[in-house]
């Protein structure tokens, strides 16, 4: 008598053998398509060069998107391409990722998946030149094709360069930054790891450009009432996780408008705090939740901000000059680049002189902590300096980026 024993799967196991089983077929896909190229350049007798640049699937510039988060990024260069004329490939990791939606003409979006899908048309490819926001390239699954001639990545963050995971930018051909300050520390870990040094050029913040383009068209709030704007990191050490209610109610009892906007991980990460702390608030009807893409509408209505080391700071500070209170600014930096520099990074120096330190212990006097804490004309100073430093060659940086990467194909053309 046969016993049959049904075999049960769990629905995360499955969906990450699903994930595995479609990334070894994408794998398997474009390897065998780099195969039948190599039989043509062996056949054809060309040189490989001259065959890579002449092969139909070579494109001399190419954008690659993990996801639609990041096309405030990337816009203002595509839109730089189109207007120059020059044929741009656009990847995506997000099937409605807004690019699809622009009329471009010479901008040619297309979705290559997600996670090891993605990686495996990529780590196959073949181009002049790949500009991404993706950190680890050669360190996790994304690795340099023998076929891309130049990889250069952009930073969108006005923070500290090296506030990647380990080895996030140390296999890349050029850095893009938003300021000239994040040169020192990517050379002091270049020399101590004794790798090649890196093309570093200050562009500009993308991102930031289109957010002052925006934010310019937005209309004044009428009868605006005062507003507290808590918006932290995600994380053991974010201002949710760590203080939760502890802040929530003494600032809810203050009458204000309340706008909490959680870190955009906090979703995947932390589902069961943002739902404990929704269901406690939802009577109150001082309280705001905010979970849009887009931060610029939130920061505006907002007359100070509560946060903790979240980059997020730094956009409001340079954006809008408004003042910002800090309340455990400090983190665990071993995971990251910055560890090794042994030093306070900048993006905490600066806080420190431009932001007002929040204690636990202001808690549950935070009513009078605010009010006292009044915007000053050194504070003032300071977050002008911090935004001279931070974000440079302010809405220029698309010209910019899009002028560095056809400088590194013409250079390519002309050897």
């Amino acid at each position: 008598m046969s016993i049959f024993l049904p075999l049960y799967i769990d629905p995360g196991t499955g969906s990450m053998l699903f994930s595995i089983l479609i990334g070894a077929a994408a794998t398997l896909f474009f390897l065998g398509k780099a195969a039948i190229l190599k039989l043509k350049l062996l056949f054809s007798g060309r040189k490989n060069k001259d065959a890579i640049q002449n092969d139909a699937s070579f494109k001399q510039y190419v954008i690659y998107s993990e996801g639609k988060q990041y096309w405030n990024v990337f816009k203002p260069v595509a839109d730089e391409f189109e207007r120059r004329g020059i044929a741009l490939t656009y990847y995506t990791s997000a099937q409605d990722d807004p690019v699809f939606e622009q009329k471009y003409t010479f901008v040619k979006p297309e979705f290559i998946g997600e996670g090891n899908t993605a990686f495996a048309r990529l780590n196959l490819l073949s181009a002049g030149i790949v500009l991404m926001t993706t950190p680890g390239l050669q360190v996790y699954q994304l690795k340099r094709s023998k076929n891309v001639k130049h990889y250069a990545h952009i930073l969108h963050a006005t923070t500290d360069a090296t506030m990647y995971r380990l080895f996030g930018l140390d296999y890349y051909d050029s850095v893009l930054l938003t300021g000239d300050y994040q040169k020192e520390d990517i050379r002091f870990l270049e020399k101590q790891r004794s790798i090649s040094e890196k093309q570093l050029v200050t562009v500009g913040c993308t991102y930031l450009d289109v957010s002052a383009s925006e934010i310019a068209s937005l209309p004044n709030e009428e009868n605006h009432p005062f507003t507290v704007l808590v918006s932290p990191s995600w994380g053991a050490s974010g201002l949710l996780m760590k203080y939760g209610e502890k802040l929530l109610d003494p600032l809810l009892e203050t009458g204000w408008r309340i706008i909490v906007r959680p870190h955009p991980q906090s979703k995947k990460s932390e589902p069961e705090m943002l739902a404990r702390l929704q269901e406690r608030y939802k009577d109150a009807k001082n309280i705001e939740w905010d979970f849009n893409r887009e931060n610029i509408f939130s920061m505006k209505k907002t007359d100070i901000m509560i946060s903790d080391f979240s980059g997020i700071i730094y956009d409001f500070t340079f954006l809008f000059d408004k003042p910002v209170m800090y309340v455990n600014a400090s983190m665990d930096l071993r995971p990251y680049d910055a560890y090794d520099l042994n030093k306070t990074i900048w993006q905490f120096q600066v806080l420190k002189q431009f932001g007002i330190e929040l204690k636990e212990a202001d808690f549950g006097n935070i009513k009078t902590v605010i009010q006292n804490a009044s915007d000053s004309s050194e504070l003032a100073a300071a977050r002008k300096s911090a935004k001279a430093q931070g974000w440079m060659h302010e809405g220029e940086a698309g010209k910019n980026v899009a002028d560095f990467m056809c400088s590194i194909v013409d250079k390519q053309t002309t050897k």
